[in-house]
């Protein structure tokens, strides 16, 4: 048997590559797909089969990309029609050299949602492993307000019936390999471990602790956040995104170019980490740090407008271009040529944020001409926040800019300062003059051992 997890850094995608005897099966593939040809390559398989766990809502997929290259057959849940591929129902076997891949419908996150159970008949009749999707992950059980909050009862009643009466029966040995790794939003406290046993879960998992009722107002309860990007994921993943063949080609940008598209609403990301945009950045321009693009970009970013890209060096251009083609950003157009500098050293116009630590903010608390803000989840900052501090999480900050003052200098803070960066910039954005970022933020504030408080009373998005 052969067995390769491939992970998808910012989205903490997982997908999984399975081989025996020469023949392949991919499982919940990427869109920028050539890392499992790779891998066929170097282990002397064909992948003949494409399986979707569900209809993720996250990432594009990147089934009918894979297809198009390898030929396989792509096979997905009954629950929904989509436009590709072929339905599988319970029970449903495959045959991979010594595997048996069978399918167990485990609705709930999704309807159509399955898991697979893998057997190697060269060991063992045993179910060995099995794949669940977004059912069930290391700590956590699958998101259920997909559907709404008038269904989230029945998908939390849907999912009880999966994990208890179809997952957990299959024994405490059996290796659980997850769709998703810590930080995905699919979750709400995944933890941080590769895998897992469903044995391991069985003792760890705090929601697997409840009886039915226990579990489902828990599930009801879970407040967990929507990108407006799931919207086109969902559809992507339903009729089947466009083939790109390979990554795009992104043209490097004169300043000049950068300038007439950016006059054309042309959407301008820097990727700088938060140090280097508060030095300085071109006006008008969001901040998303290179890392946490694939977390944040779908809350800010359109699928018209051409994306530019502003770094320092453009060595990750590459990078960048995978985390925006998995997101189903086709229209990444190019990055300014030589990086920020070219920018500065052209006497372009440019921009700064102001930064405070800790040490800077604690004696300015209390004064009535400051407006602190935590752009941290809401369940994050109910746990722990600056005394004084008004929560909006980052990705809903643009909706809810009635609620921020413009007449008082707005400090901005969140677990360490890079998504306060980006709550920074779309003040900037949106004509704010007096904002400051505070770097290290929470982290750095109880490191230095000020005080935290609990409660939401100052949450206003």
């Amino acid at each position: 048997m052969m067995f390769e997890m491939v992970k998808s850094n910012g989205i903490a995608h997982k997908s999984y590559f399975l081989g025996s005897n020469g023949i392949a099966a991919v499982i919940d593939p990427r869109r920028d797909c050539d890392i499992y040809i790779d891998i066929a390559e170097r282990n002397d398989m064909k992948i003949e089969y494409i399986f979707e766990t569900h209809r993720n809502e996250d990432f594009t997929i990147g089934s009918i990309e894979l297809r198009e290259i390898v030929g396989a057959d792509i096979f997905h849940g009954a629950g929904i029609d989509f436009d590709y591929g072929n339905s599988v129902n319970e029970g449903d076997k495959f045959q991979i050299g010594s595997l048996v891949l069978e399918i167990i419908e485990t609705p709930g996150h999704t309807d159509e949602s399955i898991s697979i159970t893998v057997k190697d008949r060269d060991v063992s009749d045993d179910v060995y492993m099995i794949l669940t999707g977004d059912s069930l992950f290391a700590g956590e059980t699958g998101r259920c307000d997909l559907y709404g909050e008038e269904n989230k009862r029945k998908m939390s009643e849907a999912l009880y019936n999966s994990i208890f009466k179809k997952i957990l029966p299959l024994g405490d040995n059996v290796i659980i390999c997850p769709a998703h790794g810590s930080g995905s939003i699919c979750g709400a406290e995944i933890r941080e471990q590769e895998l897992t046993t469903i044995g391991y879960e069985k003792k760890t998992n705090k929601i697997l602790k409840y009886d039915k009722k226990g579990f489902v107002n828990a599930k009801i309860k879970e407040k967990l956040y929507k990108p407006p990007y799931f919207q086109k994921m969902e559809k992507n993943n339903l009729e089947g995104p466009d083939l790109i063949c390979k990554l795009p080609y992104l043209k490097p940008l004169s300043m000049h170019e950068v300038k007439e598209l950016m006059a054309r609403e042309a959407q301008v990301i820097d990727v700088r980490d938060p140090t280097a945009f508060s030095g300085g950045h071109i006006p008008n321009t969001l901040n998303i740090w290179n890392d946490g693009l694939p977390a944040y970009a779908g809350w800010f970013l359109n699928y018209e407008q051409p994306v530019i890209i502003i770094d320092d060096d453009n060595s990750r251009i590459d990078e960048i271009k995978r985390y925006l083609t998995r997101l189903g950003y086709d229209n990444i157009y190019g990055y300014l040529s030589g990086g920020f500098k070219v920018w500065f050293e052209g006497s372009g116009d440019f921009e700064s944020v102001q930064t405070w630590s800790v040490h800077d903010l604690l004696p300015n608390m209390g004064k009535k001409s400051l407006f602190l803000l935590d752009v941290r989840k809401e369940n994050d900052w109910i746990k722990e926040h600056i005394d004084g501090s008004h929560n909006v999480y980052v990705g809903l900050l643009k909706d809810n800019l009635d609620k921020i003052p413009q007449d008082k200098h707005v400090v901005v803070s969140c677990d360490t300062g890079y998504k306060a960066s980006i709550g920074a910039s779309i003040l900037q954005m949106n004509g704010y003059k007096n904002v400051t970022n505070v770097l290290g933020s929470m982290a750095a504030w109880k490191k230095a051992g000020y005080p935290v408080a609990m409660g939401n009373l100052n949450n206003i998005s």
